[in-house]
């Protein structure tokens, strides 16, 4: 199987507010809109939020969470406080070496803000000397 591309869809409770959360309070690129859906550019993937294919009741929440890397979570954290937008945790050093902050979208889908510091594994080159070509 060739995956050619990807996106996470949201299929929210009240759609009117998701898209403005995301479109507004986030401040997310928007890639290209069509009746009842908004796509947004989200780093090297999409994140749609579509007001079709929505139940009558409310959905269930979201097992998992979006993860977003930021340059600087501080920063962000920041700029969406003064926007309104409540951080559930704010800024902080994981264990595992990144910077993340927590926030939860209207129909309470996690949201992680991350940031990678410059000495962290995801952003050296951890092959042999010999190997680095």
């Amino acid at each position: 199987m060739d995956v050619l591309a990807s996106r996470i869809i949201l299929r929210p409770n009240d759609y009117v507010c998701t898209l403005g959360f995301y479109r507004d309070l986030l401040g997310l690129a928007i890639a290209r809109e069509y009746p009842g859906g908004t796509v947004f550019f989200a780093g090297q993937s999409l994140i749609e939020v579509t007001e079709h294919g929505t139940r009558a009741e409310p959905a269930t929440p979201f097992a998992g969470a979006l993860w977003l890397q930021v340059r600087d979570v501080i920063a962000a954290a920041a700029e969406l406080a003064a926007r309104g937008v409540a951080i559930d945790r704010p800024p902080r050093t994981e264990p595992w070496g990144l910077r993340e902050m927590w926030l939860t979208d209207p129909d309470g889908t996690p949201i992680v803000l991350v940031d990678v510091p410059a000495d962290h594994p995801m952003r050296c080159d951890n092959r042999p000397p010999d190997s680095a070509g």
